[in-house]
Formats: C-alpha cells, structure tokens, sequence
C-alpha cells in the first residue's frame, strides 16, 4: 500500500520500510498468547508484537510502533482482526501470511507500514484496508 493504493507483493529479502514490529488488532485476548508464541516459532522472536487495544485508535503508528514488546496483551479490543507489518521482508510476510492460512485461521485485514501510512492513525488504516480488502473481492469476483 502506498498513498491509500495497492501494491502487489513481491518475493525480495531486502527488509520494507519502518522498524520491526508486529500490530496486533481485533484479536480475541484467548488468542493473545498463542499468537505471541506461534511468532516466535515461526522466527519472528526478533521483533514486537503489539496488541492494539480500543483506546489507541486515534494513535498514529508511528507511536504505537515504539510500545514495549506485548505491550496491550490480555487487554480487549473491539476492532477489526488485523495484522499490521512493519521492517519485514517481502518473503517474510508471505512466510506470515502462509502459515496463518495453513492453521486455518478467520480471514483478517494484513498491511505493511509505509512511508505514507506511518502517520496515519490506526483507525485510519483499518478503514484504508478494509477498503483495500474489499476492492481486491470485487476483482476476485470478476
């Protein structure tokens, strides 16, 4: 995503825009530590993982990216499922996004931080790619 459009993602190891981290949205708190841990399994131990609770939606992502690792965990959130990326590499993301599909998980909102989108607040993202994701049905639908 970039100004509000999307992109297509490639296979490149070199590492995406912004500090590593996990964004953590809508997630039941019963799925908080097995997501926390299944990360760690699948080699993303290196980075935070932040749960982003109903109080921080005005925040930009920027700030939230600076919480402490597991910042929010245990804490409810009433928002969309999402998963936002930050400092990945494009072949991690498809690593991510893989074994979340493979477990058999609910479909959910995925972003990566951009430029552009590091200054936007979470609510704003949300509403950006869920936008995004139904834009991509419509095409699937054609």
């Amino acid at each position: 995503m970039t100004d509000g459009t999307f992109e297509k993602l490639g296979k490149s190891e070199e590492r995406m825009y912004g500090p590593k981290g996990i964004l953590v949205c809508g997630y039941p708190i019963a799925e908080h530590e097995p997501l926390a841990n299944a990360l760690e399994k699948l080699g993303f131990g290196d980075r935070p993982i932040i749960f982003i609770t109903d109080n921080e939606l005005a925040e930009t992502l920027k700030d939230v990216l600076t919480y402490e690792n597991r910042s929010g965990i245990g804490q409810p959130s009433d928002m969309p499922r999402a998963v936002i990326m930050s400092g990945f590499t494009q072949e991690e993301v498809h690593r991510f996004m893989s074994a979340y599909r493979q477990a058999g998980l609910p479909s959910q909102l995925w972003g990566t931080l951009t430029p552009a989108s590091e200054s936007w607040s979470v609510s704003l993202l949300l509403k950006e790619l869920a936008a995004e994701d139904e834009a991509m049905k419509r095409q699937r639908r054609k």
